[in-house]
């Protein structure tokens, strides 16, 4: 497995950031349908920041994203 290494003009990196959503109280509330649905929300605003999802589970009180972003890129 190669790993993709990005440059800029002093420094070259790998950011991976691994998210996790827990719903409040732990309730059983994630199904299917959910996740899905949440996933194209979280793509649909990544594409603004311009980061890539690796990875995307869910169980069903919460979700693991596994994310890869650029440097210069704010999360607020």
């Amino acid at each position: 497995m190669r790993v993709q290494l990005e440059t800029n003009n002093h420094s070259v990196l790998s950011l991976h950031y691994h998210l996790v959503f827990v719903v409040k109280y732990r309730r059983k509330v994630i199904d299917n349908n959910v996740s899905d649905r949440l996933k194209e929300i979280f793509s649909y605003i990544g594409a603004n920041y311009h980061v890539t999802f690796e990875e995307w589970n869910h169980n069903s009180d919460h979700v693991h994203v596994l994310f890869k972003s650029h440097s210069k890129i704010e999360f607020p």
